[in-house]
């Protein structure tokens, strides 16, 4: 039986002393997933010339063909990218978009896909329109109905999150790129905390891209993310950096930006073995079942809500915090925590609160949530 908490704590470079609860924003590596990387690096530097013209082209193929496996997709309708927000970039700055076009998305996406979006609207001329829910949530009928009312001739491109950012909450993609594609309108997913987190099948969701991380539940090095697209959206896709394999198809021109480290990519089966070794589905079950636990007792102890029901969680939730600290700083409130209590979480402002994310790993354990327990006194 797997002994999860301190036990596998000793299995990352995790400090001592310090309660890690924001394992969603940047990930934790393993010692066995870097040693791996290492060894790619190592591989790399004995003979750059040898191994960029004739290790790595197999290499990376093989391992984007672990990911996909792991995805439920084809190896040739994926490929490498730095990161999500990478990922979403590619795509937006693929399409052409006009005065008068719309871009759909909602206030709970992640500020950089925001801010991406707004960028190619102001270079374009097309309208971001983004649609909000409150807090907290006890079901997704509501934001079902909002995009549905909101989706229109206009509309050019549906940026949706497979997970929020700031809370944790899983929409439901599936049924979300069914309204859009009953109304011609294509999906892009911004599913930065999915892979990992949940059981993911991303041929099933009916969507055109989906972008994810493998730095945050996948285990694997920072600067490890993908993009896949559907047959039908690869046309017209191209990378940020475009290089050597320009308009030779999604891996050629993806899996090539430049001389870089590909040491991170390359890991990424490592990654996976790692989260396999260790049973994913018992580690996805475990984590959703830690992190309740956490946001119900610190609920109770702040007097605040749970961003919503636990059902519509995997192993993030937010819990408002206490007013006496509704008008601080973010950013300051973070340092405070880390300097003072010795606690790592994400403060976020939603609808004009102030939420606490909580993220649930394997190396954790309940009393992990104690520091922030303290604050509601």
């Amino acid at each position: 039986m797997t002994a999860f908490g301190p036990a596998l704590r000793r299995r990352f470079l995790l400090e001592r002393g310090t309660s890690f609860l924001n394992h969603g924003s940047f990930g934790a590596t393993p010692r066995v997933v870097l040693a791996a990387a290492e060894r790619w690096r190592a591989r790399m530097e004995a003979n750059p010339d040898r191994f960029m013209r004739e290790t790595l082209p197999g290499a990376l193929r093989s391992a984007a063909g672990s990911l996909a496996q792991f995805l439920h997709v084809k190896t040739k309708e994926l490929a490498f990218v730095e990161n999500a927000t990478a990922g979403v970039n590619a795509v937006l700055r693929s399409l052409a978009f006009r005065p008068g076009d719309e871009i759909l998305s909602t206030s709970h996406g992640y500020n950089a896909v925001r801010q991406a979006i707004r960028f190619v609207c102001s270079r374009s001329g097309a309208k971001s329109v983004e649609i909000g829910f409150g807090l907290p949530l006890s079901d997704f009928d509501l934001v079902l109905e909002k995009l549905e009312r909101q989706i229109s001739k206009k509309t050019r491109l549906l940026v949706i999150d497979h997970i929020t950012s700031p809370t944790g909450l899983i929409l439901p993609v599936k049924e979300i790129a069914a309204l859009a594609r009953a109304r011609g309108v294509p999906v892009l997913v911004d599913g930065a905390h999915a892979p990992g987190q949940i059981a993911l099948d991303i041929g099933a969701l009916g969507v055109d891209w989906y972008t994810g991380n493998c730095h945050k539940w996948l285990f694997a090095p920072k600067g490890s993310g993908f993009l896949w697209a559907s047959p039908r959206a690869q046309r017209g896709l191209h990378p940020l950096a475009i290089s050597h394999g320009y308009g030779r198809g999604l891996a050629a021109e993806f899996d090539w930006p430049g001389t870089r480290d590909f040491s991170a990519w390359l890991a990424v089966p490592s990654g996976i073995s790692f989260l396999k070794d260790l049973d994913a589905s018992k580690v996805m079950k475990r984590n959703h079942h830690l992190v309740t636990a956490w946001a119900e007792r610190i609920s109770e102890a702040w007097g605040t809500p749970m961003d919503g029901a636990p059902a519509l969680h995997g192993a993030m939730m937010a819990v408002r915090l206490p007013p006496r600290l509704q008008r601080a700083d973010p950013a300051r409130l973070m340092r405070h925590l880390l300097e003072r209590r010795r606690a790592v979480v994400a403060v976020n402002a939603i609808g004009g609160s102030l939420w606490a994310r909580m993220s649930a790993q394997v190396y954790h354990a309940e009393a992990d949530c104690q520091p922030l327990l303290d604050l509601g006194g």
